[in-house]
């Protein structure tokens, strides 16, 4: 649990849906959505890089919101190869609509979470999308609008920066890599902070 965040739990599509909310110290410009890792791999909401999302974007003025997929922690259900999954998100969603207004919506994921983020933008008009290690080869993530933040690791051992190349070349999408960096960030965080931060607009 980060500082200043509040934890509750709503009715979600399959049963209990737990959410964790990061706000910013005025009025939100903005829900910022974010998905977190494969929920079979160990994946929740409290990933660190999940949460240096969520901080990040109360830091620039969103309403942060996270949620874990079913069947994770307090959230009901069992794992749905990312369909169940998009209903989740998009259920938290609405709950941030409800609770903070019809504001500008952006979409952020982490591994799996970029593929489910990638599915919640078929019927979710975001703002902008930020994709950390996208899950392009396993789950076939599919084409993003062109001012998509993603960021990979080059030492990535989870999904090779080779296939990520493969998946943004056609769409032209240019792709922030780490020198020396692993999937889960390890002692980057703040890096990865300061690259978002930068390149928002």
């Amino acid at each position: 649990m980060t500082r200043g965040e509040q934890r509750l739990s709503i009715t979600g599509p399959s049963g209990a849906l737990q959410l964790a909310l990061n706000l910013p110290e005025q009025a939100p410009r903005g829900i910022a959505l974010i998905a977190h890792p494969h929920p079979l791999q160990g994946g929740t909401m409290d990933n660190k890089v999940v949460q240096t999302l969520a901080k990040t974007f109360a830091g620039l003025g969103y309403a942060s919101v996270r949620f874990n997929f079913r069947g994770v922690a307090g959230s009901a259900g069992v794992f749905d190869d990312g369909a169940g999954e998009t209903d989740d998100a998009l259920a938290a969603l609405a709950h941030a609509r409800t609770t903070y207004g019809d504001l500008p919506v952006v979409l952020a994921g982490f591994s799996f979470g970029t593929f489910v983020q990638t599915r919640v933008a078929q019927q979710v008009t975001a703002e902008r999308m930020v994709l950390i290690a996208p899950a392009v080869a396993r789950f076939g993530t599919g084409a993003v609008p062109a001012d998509t933040i993603v960021i990979h690791g080059e030492e990535d051992d989870v999904v090779g920066l080779a296939d990520v190349f493969a998946w943004a070349r056609p769409q032209q999408l240019p792709i922030v890599v780490f020198p020396g960096c692993g999937h889960f960030f390890h002692g980057r965080l703040p890096q990865l902070t300061r690259i978002i931060v930068g390149m928002w607009r």
